[in-house]
């Protein structure tokens, strides 16, 4: 099958679930994101705009075209909206402290917007935006915290991300397709 069809096409949306890889091939035989979508993907050498890593899930795009492929991952370019669980108690200090940042060896690690939207025992559902996504950025940012209650790190349990600038996640798990002319035009202006 081929996608000759839709040569016009700049965007390709995958809602990625956990246990895959996002890479074109895996040297350790693990499943990629291209198990999911079709061989003429790989073929035609559309590659994914950032990266989710294995245990994350959530909208990932992929493009063909380098020039809108480099738009999308330019920090600043456009906001990524996640939602997380997190284990551990999320105070308004450690709020303050992800809109704050941290440094880390990947540099600053920061977030736009951080708002709890649930509680559920010792855990916290958070939405969370980012204008740039640093490897592992939301893992590494609240795993620099620390429970007040239990003197232990915050961890990131679920991380699904939701939309990548106006472009919301509208798909099932495991399935994907490609965007309107219009989802296109207002998300790269094309």
């Amino acid at each position: 099958m081929t996608s000759t069809n839709n040569d016009s096409k700049k965007l390709i949306a995958l809602n990625k679930p956990k246990g895959y890889v996002v890479t074109r091939s895996d040297e350790r035989g693990r499943k990629t994101v291209y198990d999911l979508l079709p061989a003429w993907a790989y073929d035609e050498r559309w590659m994914p705009v950032g990266r989710l890593d294995l245990e994350s899930k959530g909208l990932l795009l992929f493009t063909r075209d380098g020039q809108v492929g480099h738009t999308l991952t330019k920090p600043g370019a456009c906001i990524k909206v996640y939602e997380i669980w997190v284990r551990g108690h999320v105070t308004d200090e450690h709020i303050v402290q992800a809109k704050r940042g941290v440094d880390s060896k990947h540099g600053l690690l920061k977030a736009l917007v951080v708002e709890k939207i649930g509680m559920g025992g010792a855990k916290t559902k958070l939405k969370i935006v980012i204008d740039e996504g640093k490897n592992r950025h939301i893992r590494r940012l609240f795993g620099a915290m620390t429970d007040p209650k239990f003197g232990t790190p915050l961890k990131v349990l679920e991380l699904k991300r939701v939309s990548i600038g106006s472009f919301k996640l509208d798909t099932e798990s495991a399935k994907w397709r490609y965007l309107t002319s219009e989802e296109e035009e207002m998300l790269i202006g094309i």
